[in-house]
């Protein structure tokens, strides 16, 4: 079993079966809609899904083709499910728990944001950089980025 949960954790699922793929889309819907630079979006039967807990916080935006909920405490993106569809879209980065798989395409690359750079070597740090002196809210004083 794989759990989810949003930001705030007030809505709660399960999935019962495997994730059958994972992809990383450019497309400048789900841009926008994550915020990135691409959304990654894990997908399952919709047969294996389940909320537990806190459908009464999901609202929707009507996004084009499918509804885009969220969670309307958080703001959170959630699983997009849509009447009939066999198939779930999870927001990867909802999932609590590793699904076992990994991403293993780029979607809709021709539409990639311009200043998208995957081929550059970024710095990387276990937390803040060593020059950012935050103040509050970014104070990471007893917050280890859950």
């Amino acid at each position: 079993m794989i759990r989810g949960s949003c930001l705030c954790r007030g809505v709660t699922f399960a999935v019962e079966g495997p994730v059958r793929s994972m992809s990383c889309c450019h497309c400048s819907r789900c841009r926008k809609a994550y915020g990135s630079a691409f959304g990654t979006i894990a997908v399952v039967a919709a047969a294996d899904f389940a909320y537990e807990k806190g459908r009464e916080l999901i609202q929707s935006y009507p996004g084009g083709r499918v509804d885009r909920p969220f969670c309307g405490r958080c703001g959170s993106r959630l699983p997009i499910c849509v009447t009939g569809d066999p198939w779930v879209g999870i927001p990867a980065g909802l999932l609590d728990d590793d699904p076992g798989c990994r991403p293993t395409e780029e979607i809709f690359w021709a539409s990639k944001a311009p200043w998208w750079a995957p081929e550059a070597a970024l710095s990387r740090h276990d937390g803040w950089p060593p020059d950012f002196e935050p103040s509050p809210p970014w104070d990471p004083t007893g917050w280890d980025g859950e």
